[in-house]
C-alpha cells in the first residue's frame, strides 16, 4: 500500500457498529451488505467497522454504548430499547400480529415513524427495522401440549415488561436475561427454557442444551438498527443519505432472506435432535385468553394513544 493510500484510509470517517447476532445470522449478513454499499456510495470516505457476535459486549451493553456515544450504532432486538423508550412495548403485545406482512405494514407506517420520533427524543437515530421473527418456546422439561404445560417453567425472556407479564399470565416463571448468558444458564439448569425465533435457536445452538421445541409464535420481534443521533447529525448530509440508502438495501435483503429461511431453520433443529410439538388451536386459544389483559397493562404503562394506534394499524393492515 502506498503512503497516499494509507493517508486516505486514515482520513476516512469510521463508524463502529456492534451487534449481538451470530456470524451466520441474517442480521449480520445484512450489515455486511450495508458496509459494502455504504463504502461504495461514499467512495470509501465512510467506513463501517462491524463488531457482530457480541464482540463489544451483550445487547444491553451495546445499546448503552450507542446512547453514550462510545460506538456509532447497534443492531439488536427492539426489546433492548424498551427500558429507554417504553412505548416500543406496544408492538410486543402477545399474539398481536397474524403474519410478518402485517407486522411490517404496521412498522413501516405511522407507528414506526412515531417510534423513530420517540427514539430521537432519547438521543437515538433509527435507521431501519429488520425481522427477528415469531418467537417460540423451547424447554428441557416436557413438550408443550396444553397451557398447563407452561406452569412453573423457568423461561428466559428479553428485558421487556410486556414479555415478562405475558409469561406470568400463562403460569410460567419468567426471568429477563441478556442473550450472552442464556446458553450457559440452560446448560447448567438455571433455566428450564427460553423463547426465540427458529433462526436464533439454530444459530446460537440452543438445540445442544434444549430438548423440546414448539411453534408458539407468541410474539413477533423486530431488529432495529439505531445510531447515536448526535454523531449521525454531525455527518455530512450526503453521508447521512448514503447511510439511509445503504441500510434500505440491507433491510430489504434481510427481511426476504429471514422469511425464506424461517421454516428451514425449524427443520434443521428437528434434524439436530429436538422434539417438535406443534401448539394446537385449542392451546393457542387458551394462551390468547390468558394474556388478553396484557394490552390494558401496557396501555396503563405506556399510554393508551400509542397502543390504540398500533391496534388500529394492525386492523387496517389485516384488511388489506
Amino acid at each position: 500500500m502506498t503512503v497516499g493510500a494509507v493517508s486516505e484510509a486514515s482520513a476516512a470517517e469510521r463508524l463502529r457498529i456492534a451487534g449481538n447476532f451470530p456470524l451466520e445470522h441474517t442480521a449480520t449478513g445484512a450489515m455486511k451488505i450495508f458496509k459494502e454499499e455504504l463504502e461504495k456510495q461514499t467512495n470509501g470516505e465512510v467506513v463501517a467497522d462491524l463488531f457482530p457476535a457480541m464482540q463489544l459486549g451483550g445487547a444491553q451493553e451495546n445499546v448503552d454504548q450507542v446512547r453514550s456515544g462510545t460506538i456509532f450504532a447497534v443492531f439488536t432486538s427492539i426489546a433492548y430499547f424498551t427500558r429507554t423508550v417504553p412505548e416500543l412495548d406496544a408492538v410486543n403485545l402477545p399474539f398481536l400480529f397474524s403474519s410478518r406482512d402485517v407486522a411490517f405494514k404496521v412498522m413501516d407506517g405511522q407507528v414506526g415513524r412515531t417510534f423513530d420520533a420517540k427514539l430521537a427524543e432519547k438521543g437515538f437515530e433509527n435507521l431501519g427495522y429488520m425481522e427477528l421473527g415469531f418467537r417460540h418456546v423451547t424447554n428441557n422439561v416436557r413438550p408443550l401440549k396444553t397451557i398447563d404445560d407452561f406452569q412453573g417453567l423457568k423461561i428466559r425472556l428479553q428485558p421487556s415488561e410486556t414479555h415478562i407479564a405475558s409469561f406470568r399470565a400463562v403460569g410460567a416463571n419468567p426471568t429477563a436475561m441478556d442473550i450472552k448468558e442464556v446458553y450457559s444458564a440452560l446448560q447448567q439448569g438455571v433455566l428450564d427454557g427460553q423463547e426465540n425465533p427458529y433462526n436464533i435457536i439454530a444459530t446460537r445452538r440452543f438445540d445442544e442444551v434444549q430438548a423440546h421445541l414448539s411453534d408458539s409464535g407468541h410474539f413477533f420481534d423486530f431488529i432495529n438498527v439505531v445510531a447515536n443521533k448526535r454523531k449521525f447529525d454531525k455527518l455530512k448530509p450526503e453521508w447521512q443519505q448514503a447511510i439511509r440508502d445503504a441500510m434500505a438495501k440491507a433491510v430489504a435483503w434481510q427481511r426476504k432472506t429471514a422469511a425464506d429461511q424461517d421454516l428451514e431453520r425449524r427443520d434443521e433443529l428437528v434434524k439436530r435432535g429436538m422434539t417438535f410439538t406443534p401448539i394446537s388451536l385449542e392451546t393457542r386459544q387458551a394462551l390468547r385468553e390468558a394474556t388478553k389483559d396484557i394490552v390494558n397493562q401496557v396501555r396503563d404503562r405506556v399510554g393508551g394513544t400509542i397502543v390504540d394506534d398500533v391496534l388500529e394499524s394492525v386492523k387496517a393492515a389485516e384488511a388489506g
